[in-house]
């Protein structure tokens, strides 16, 4: 499987607010792709990313750049369009992320998910993130991966 991850820019922004999860995942991805191109605009920090294969776009994801006042690296979003889900571009995006955010200097990578999202938090296991605590913040779980 190829992917890639383009970025978001006048040529593929609009195709990528057509990207929309399942109805029972709403509440699992609460805020629609427009939402993230926005707030992009305002977060610096924020990178944008269409997620392809071959040339068919078939998810999104944004990560942050820069590292926090802790050193880690974070992950906010990472959808796949519910037409395209369960043919493991979640797991080949992200390990192309994760590949990635390494060879840029990245120490330590963060991601959070819903408690009740179990796909998710199944696949950033398979991906070697471990459970940062116990406690459930903001509502997510939160999980790390430590690069290098």
């Amino acid at each position: 499987m190829v992917i890639e991850l383009k970025p978001v820019s006048s040529d593929n922004w609009y195709d990528c607010t057509k990207l929309h999860v399942k109805q029972e995942q709403i509440s699992v991805f609460p805020a629609p792709i427009v939402y993230w191109i926005a707030e992009s605009k305002y977060v610096d920090d924020f990178e944008l990313r269409a997620i392809y294969s071959e040339a068919l776009l078939v998810g999104f994801i944004v990560f942050c750049k820069n590292p926090d006042e802790d050193g880690n690296h974070w992950i906010p979003a990472l959808m796949i369009d519910q037409n395209h889900q369960g043919n493991g571009y979640a797991k080949a995006a992200m390990e192309k992320l994760i590949h990635l955010m390494g060879q840029n200097g990245c120490k330590k990578l963060m991601i959070g998910h819903r408690p009740d999202n179990f796909i998710a938090g199944n696949l950033y296991e398979s991906l070697g993130f471990q459970r940062a605590s116990e406690d459930i913040i903001d509502g997510e779980i939160i999980r790390f991966l430590q690069l290098n």
